[in-house]
């Protein structure tokens, strides 16, 4: 008989994702971002109440009079804010802010969770958390009540829900992406160049199954659902965000312009930071254990590219930067655990005196306003805009103080923008100034002179040919002293007083005095 023949077992070849390619579990939670997020909202708290009104948050206080599902430039959520606090605590700056030093400590925790999600330890989630806290865009809109501020934190939860989907697999995930961005869109339209962003990602990177799951259009629904209001609003007056956001492109506001808004991408983190998220993008878009997430890589570069070449303001894309921030700490940190650590671990150190401390002193109100160097104006535009209000309102006073008695009963301020309509509105009762109007954005929806105003205190205007067209005799009747030194928008402007109106304030109001920027 012949013996049986004798199989012999071969090793079968895995079919199983190879371990390289598998996305690291989050590590362990640590104390340290909490601690860092505290401190960032305790110090943005302690100096809320330096300085002044900055003019968007006066602007603010007045839409929020005139309370609708939309304006010409936001939504409806920071306006009705902004009412809901002041009516809390009239006139305090500090309660004002709170929501935006709330929400920039939120930020910092977020930033650190998703390091974590992409697999950082305890020392990259705090040094992520460090990153942030001495960001730019955190500190600055933290301090202001701003609709930048709530931008900042739905991008970062949109993008921390984005980057835990993307690792689980679990397309419930998209539920907060949608609530999330449509929360936002209640602010600013702004979220949707977001979800531009992630669904080019996922179309460029996959995987591309998302783009029809049903968690994922449940999502999408939430999102124009909860905009709905803001959205409708918008069409039923013909969009005019686009016309604002057409302004912005024609470099007409702070921070817009292509070029500008390229070069803010360098030093709107720090320039500290700028290795560190160029080294975050390397790796989502070539690690191979974190293949999952290059959606979110990709999602930057379409987003960064729309700003650029629509022009927009360079900030848009900020969150995200923060995000690349975020995935860049855990490779800084693996690097400085690597050969010769006094040196590499050094350099880190060194780094933050020179390149992160700055943003403290040039982004948060801690100099004296009535000593600021003007290399901080030139810096950060928007700490010009928050020195003084009052004092305007007093130079208006004056002018108004010398009109003849019979004039003085019927004139009005006319401004060139809501920022100092919004200082009328808050200083001028105080003063005895009358009511101020202006046709920038929304203010001119506000309402407009009295048929009979034809005596106008105007502001704002630095062409006279401009009041020309509307008054038969316009003469310079002071200018604008804040009795500071300092480098803004309103600091030694004219005041004009006009006389006569060539025609009815109804026919030139929608028309020719309305402007938007």
């Amino acid at each position: 008989m012949s013996e049986p023949a004798i199989e012999i077992d071969r090793p079968q070849r895995p079919t199983r994702t190879p371990p390289s390619a598998v996305p690291p579990e989050p590590s362990a939670r640590t104390r340290g971002p909490w601690l860092v997020a505290a401190a960032t909202t305790v110090t943005l708290l302690l100096l809320a109440g330096r300085y002044g009104y900055h003019r968007d948050e006066l602007y603010f206080l007045l839409a929020g009079r005139h309370l609708d599902w939309g304006y010409v430039d936001q939504g409806p959520l920071v306006p009705a804010l902004a009412r809901l606090l002041d009516t809390i605590a009239p006139g305090n700056l500090v309660v004002l802010r709170t929501p935006s030093a709330l929400l920039a400590g939120g930020a910092v925790l977020l930033v650190a969770a998703i390091a974590r999600e992409l697999g950082a330890g305890r020392g990259a989630q705090l040094f992520a958390a460090v990153l942030a806290a001495l960001s730019g865009i955190v500190l600055a809109s933290g301090h202001l009540l701003s609709t930048t501020t709530v931008d900042l934190l739905v991008w970062l939860v949109a993008a921390w829900c984005a980057v835990r989907l993307l690792r689980t697999g679990d397309s419930r995930w998209a539920l907060g992406i949608g609530l999330a961005l449509g929360v936002g869109m209640l602010s600013k339209l702004l979220p949707a160049l977001l979800a531009v962003g992630l669904v080019a990602g996922v179309l460029i990177a996959g995987p591309r199954r998302l783009l029809r799951d049903r968690w994922v259009l449940a999502a999408a629904g939430i999102t124009v659902l909860l905009a709905a209001p803001n959205l409708i609003w918008q069409a039923t007056n013909d969009f005019p965000q686009l016309g604002v956001a057409g302004s912005i492109s024609d470099g007409d506001s702070s921070y817009s312009g292509r070029f500008e808004a390229f070069t803010l991408h360098f030093v709107i983190i720090s320039p500290y930071a700028v290795p560190i998220w160029i080294a975050g993008l390397v790796a989502l878009l070539r690690r191979p254990a974190w293949r999952a997430y290059r959606a979110v890589g990709w999602t930057w570069l379409v987003v960064v590219g729309i700003v650029l070449i629509a022009g927009g303001k360079g900030y848009y894309d900020a969150p995200l930067l923060l995000v690349l921030t975020a995935a860049g700490a855990l490779v800084t940190v693996a690097w400085a655990s690597r050969g010769s650590l006094w040196w590499r671990r050094g350099l880190l150190a060194l780094g933050v005196v020179p390149f992160l401390l700055p943003n403290v002193v040039l982004l948060l109100p801690v100099l004296p306003a009535d000593r600021l160097p003007g290399f901080v104006v030139d810096v950060n535009y928007d700490a010009g805009e928050t020195i003084g209000w009052p004092e305007f309102a007093d130079s208006l006073a004056a002018v108004h103080r010398g009109l003849p008695p019979q004039e003085r009963s019927r004139a009005v301020v006319l401004t060139g923008n809501y920022g100092e309509a919004g200082a009328v509105a808050r200083y001028g009762p105080a003063r005895g100034l009358p009511r101020a109007y202006s046709g920038h954005n929304s203010m001119v929806d506000f309402g407009r002179p009295a048929a009979d105003a034809d005596v106008v205190i105007a502001v704002g205007w630095e062409r006279p040919d401009q009041l020309n067209a509307w008054f038969e005799e316009c003469t310079l009747a002071g200018q604008v002293d804040q009795r500071v030194e300092v480098e803004n928008d309103e600091n030694g402007g004219p005041i004009h007083v006009c006389r006569g109106l060539r025609r009815p304030w109804a026919q030139i109001w929608d028309t020719e005095v309305r402007h938007t920027g």
